[in-house]
Formats: structure tokens, sequence, C-alpha cells
């Protein structure tokens, strides 16, 4: 069995521009799925992740997942997959995001070893109380404002409720696990959000709403995310 590292024990993350490939709102098409990953990484995103909710065909999904890894080949900038550990193991991508339904993080780290990484949503200030004794290198808190890239029945915490999860979740795990949010965030709030306390921004149609405008959107939103970062100190 592998080792389990600890909850203490980080894989590093840069969550600063954190770009959701989402196949109900990008499509299926791998060659398109892997055109917007390479236009992401080139222009500042900083870590990416393949969402799929409905998946009836796991073979497409994979070949979809591994177009999208190869276009990141040599970038730098990870590939998670969402929710399904399976598809992240054959695809050999460098980890998972989960929800709080999903596998627990404990099993997921078990099966995907010390090196994965692994991230958790977050949607209360109880669920951030529990960060302490789970192994995820990141959080991210959502959603934040009301979003159509998403069906979430759970009602927006807002920039409020936002800075409170954080305060939370920096209480159990300390200064050192990054903390980021997601939902309804654009280019006009994204720098509010990063006020809140945030370390990084989830976005799916700010960044990939216009295909050909993937280039210039993320470097867009990357400089309001630097700049909002340093002005709160945290660059």
């Amino acid at each position: 069995m592998r080792d389990t590292p600890r909850p203490g024990d980080l894989v590093p993350v840069d969550l600063r521009l954190y770009g959701i490939l989402d196949v109900g709102f990008s499509g299926g098409d791998p060659d398109t799925l892997a055109r917007l990953a390479r236009d992401a990484a080139a222009s500042g995103c900083t870590l990416l992740q393949y969402r799929e909710k409905d998946i009836g065909n796991a073979r497409l999904s994979l070949a979809r997942i591994r177009a999208i890894h190869a276009a990141l080949s040599g970038t730098g900038v990870p590939l998670l997959v969402n929710d399904r550990v399976d598809l992240a193991l054959a695809a050999g991508v460098e980890g998972v995001h989960l929800g709080q339904e999903d596998l627990h993080p404990a099993d997921a780290r078990r099966l995907l070893g010390r090196g994965a990484i692994i991230g958790l949503t977050l949607k209360s200030s109880a669920q951030a109380d529990e960060l302490y004794r789970l192994p995820v290198d990141y959080g991210c808190v959502g959603g934040v404002f009301a979003t159509t890239s998403k069906n979430n029945p759970d009602p927006p915490v807002g920039l409020d409720g936002l800075n409170r999860i954080i305060f939370r979740g920096r209480l159990a795990r300390g200064p050192g696990l990054p903390l980021g949010a997601i939902a309804g965030i654009d280019r006009s709030n994204a720098a509010a959000t990063i006020g809140a306390g945030a370390d990084g921004l989830a976005v799916i149609s700010a960044l990939f709403g216009a295909p050909g405008e993937v280039e210039a959107r993320a470097r867009d939103l990357r400089a309001l995310i630097d700049t909002a970062l340093a002005s709160r100190g945290a660059a």
C-alpha cells in the first residue's frame, strides 16, 4: 500500500487562475477541449480541471481527458478530473477535485498516492472545520455568486460567507492550505473575491465563454488576480 500523507503534508498547488473545462459548457470534442486547455495554459492559467457531471460513456470521457492532458504536456499546468478518481488514475493526470458526496479524500489519497493533487469543495463553515483531518491539498469555496454554468441547489454564500468559510478553513489547517472560490466569478467581481480571502478563482464562462478569446481573457483575469493578491499582501 502507498504511504498516506498526513493532512499537513501538502502538494504545492497554484490556485490563482483555475480554469474548468466543463463538457456541458464547452462541448465534448476532444480537439476543441485540448485547444482551449493549451490556450489557457499559455496565457496565465495555473490549474485546469476536466468536469463532466453526467458521464454516460467512460471510454469517451477518458479519451477527452487524455487529449487535454497531452495538450498540457510541457506547460507545467496540472490537470485534475472532477469527481472521478478512476478516470484520473486511468488517464495519469495530476489529481482530482472532490465534492462532499464523492469518494472520501482519505480513500482517494490511498488510491492516487502521495504526489497527487486532491482538492475539495467547501460549502459551509462546518465543512471547513473538518479540513484539519483531511489529506487534501486545497479547498474551493462555492458557490460564491449565482451561476448558470452549474445546477446548484444551495444559495450563493456571497463574499461574507466566503470570508467566513475561509477564516474557518485557515483555523483548521493554518495559512499554508490554498483556498479558492468558484461560481459566478468574472472580471467584475474577481478583485473583490480575492479581497474577501480567496487565494485563487475557479472560472468557466469568464475564461471559456468565447473560445476565440481564451488567451486574452486568461491574461486579463490573471492580471486582475495578481494585482488583487498583491494589494492584499498575499502575492
